[in-house]
């Protein structure tokens, strides 16, 4: 058993259907109606700005791979090409991305099921997702990669069910009453601080774009067709979020008219397909969602475990497991607890909150990139400084600028938890005379998601 390794069967295919289903192509619902208000309507165009720069990215995240193949994380690049006391920091601030994600699973689901359901209070509806999802996790239930490709598949027919019944109204006269308009690209009426504004929340649907990196050692020749995967992910993501909230758009181009822009899609749905395509729109997006909230309260609460187990938070509670569910309900407890945060906040300063942390990821793995390859190895010359400094550079830009465009409020909870990062590093290197602690996210993320 120590000799055993990891069989090697992976190409390019399977991994963008991971990556895709990590991404969960129904995401793009989730913020439409909201980034609508932001953009005032240009949501299409707000997608293609964040595309931009997580394709710049993507390229970065490429590179770090074929330096690290068998590490996957920004936290892991940034440790090794720049600095363990910077890699640390850049862990503990994708940790917040970690622990906000169940709690948006259940923000989104409690909003979506109240618009249909009225009559039920929207506090009851989250706390009873809280519930489910932490009984299970305590339980030990996990969700197979196999179902994961099941639930995008459905995801993938929803959007498609979308796309017909979108196209075929608009050929009757419904919406713009046109399958062609620019002004969701191109609108002078419409300030650019605004489509940034919208862009800096739409990174929250990208997100998952570079967990392919986890199936480095399964995959054939990881070096050349892991990036390869990781850019397509993005890249034909992004090109369903921008064609979705473009038909989207033509369909319903009065965003003003929306009752409730956290649940514009269900508004949408009804128009386009009446009761049944909004009854069918509705379970789609309820079990996608009960799925990725499963799996993000598992992974996260195995990645507290992990980091008690090794001494960077308290271990009696942190690295505690169950003796008989075998699993760590410490941390499971805690993490359906600040899931009910989402009692508190709304959908913009709730996507925020994570885009927080992924855009200082996103920042540090292109700098990895110019610290590595750029500076340390020399490759400087010719094309080399185009690869390992100018796109490095533009990506870096690109992420500086989106995070400059977050919710306040958001900038605020995610500059506090950065100094709480900085006081544990101060504590656990003795005021940095020793190397900072492993944070073990690479591993704990790996092992929940092959599970």
């Amino acid at each position: 058993m120590e000799n055993a390794k990891l069989r090697r069967s992976l190409t390019v295919f399977p991994l963008v259907l991971f990556g895709l289903a990590y991404m969960a192509p129904t995401t793009v619902f989730s913020t439409y109606g909201v980034v609508a208000e932001i953009t005032k309507g240009m949501v299409p165009a707000a997608y293609i700005i964040a595309l931009a720069g997580m394709l710049f990215t993507a390229y970065s995240y490429g590179q770090m791979v074929k330096a690290y193949p068998v590490a996957g994380s920004a936290y892991t690049f940034t440790q090794k090409a720049l600095n363990p006391h910077l890699g640390f920091l850049v862990g503990w601030v994708i940790l917040l991305d970690y622990l906000f994600l169940p709690m948006i699973n259940g923000l989104l689901i409690a909003i979506y099921l109240n618009a249909y359901f009225p009559s039920v209070p929207f506090s009851v509806w989250l706390i009873a997702f809280v519930i489910l999802i932490t009984i299970v996790n305590i339980i030990g239930v996990k969700i197979a990669t196999n179902i994961n490709l099941l639930l995008v598949a459905f995801q993938f027919l929803i959007i498609v069910i979308f796309t017909f019944l979108s196209i075929k109204g608009l050929l009757n006269g419904m919406g713009s009453g046109t399958l062609f308009m620019s002004s969701p690209f191109v609108n002078g009426d419409i300030p650019l601080s605004l489509v940034l504004a919208g862009s800096s929340v739409l990174c929250l649907s990208f997100l998952g774009f570079d967990a392919v990196t986890t199936f480095s050692e399964e995959t054939i020749n990881p070096k050349k067709i892991i990036p390869k995967a990781i850019f397509l992910v993005a890249l034909i993501g992004g090109g369903l979020f921008v064609t979705i909230s473009y038909i989207s758009h033509l369909v319903y181009p009065n965003f003003q008219a929306f009752k409730d822009p956290d649940s514009a899609s269900l508004e949408i749905a009804m128009y386009i397909g009446g009761h049944l395509f909004q009854s069918i729109f509705l379970a789609g997006y309820i079990t996608g969602g009960l799925a990725s909230g499963l799996s993000a309260h598992a992974s996260v609460s195995r990645l507290l475990y992990a980091m008690g187990r090794d001494g960077v938070l308290p271990k009696k509670i942190f690295g505690h497991i169950h003796p008989k569910f075998q699993t760590p309900t410490h941390n499971i407890i805690i993490v359906g607890i600040f899931a009910l945060s989402a009692l508190f906040v709304d959908l913009v300063t709730a996507s925020s909150f994570i885009n927080f942390g992924a855009l200082v990821a996103f920042t540090f793995v292109n700098l990895s990139v110019i610290s590595h390859y750029f500076i340390r190895e020399k490759k400087r010359n010719g094309i080399n400084a185009l690869k390992y400094l100018i796109l490095p550079l533009i990506g870096t830009s690109f992420t500086i600028w989106l995070w400059t465009s977050l919710d306040s409020k958001a900038l605020i909870l995610g500059l506090g938890w950065f100094g709480i990062g900085v006081i544990m590093l101060l504590s656990n290197t003795k005021m940095f005379s020793k190397r900072p602690p492993e944070l073990s996210i690479d591993s704990a993320i790996e092992k929940e998601i092959q599970a």
